[in-house]
């Protein structure tokens, strides 16, 4: 019998750059990605690159890819205001997540 593999979690993230702008992006892995971020090496973004320090925060963990990557083009399309809400927890994402509490 095939059973079908349960999917594996998505997590979207924002990440913040010395000069206060926010970075979007989604993966399998957020502890990994973040640290390719903060290494500055060719696995960095183009646009994070030469703009350490960086720093992860938010953090939603989502139940599919294709559920990650909606909610990526969803904060995308919100305003610096409505993004910093979503950090400080006034605003949710529409899809149903799991939000990712961070130590400071």
């Amino acid at each position: 019998m095939n059973q079908k593999k349960a999917a594996e979690p998505w997590f979207i993230y924002l990440i913040e750059t010395a000069k206060n702008s926010l970075y979007c992006g989604v993966t399998k892995d957020l502890e990994r990605r973040f640290n390719e971020h903060k290494a500055q090496s060719t696995k960095t973004a183009k646009a994070l690159r030469g703009k350490a320090p960086l720093r992860l925060v938010y953090a939603a963990q989502l139940n599919n890819k294709s559920e990650a990557l909606k909610a990526e083009i969803w904060i995308k399309k919100r305003t610096r205001l409505e993004k910093l809400a979503l950090i400080d927890g006034h605003k949710l994402i529409p899809n149903q997540h799991k939000k990712i509490f961070l130590q400071e």
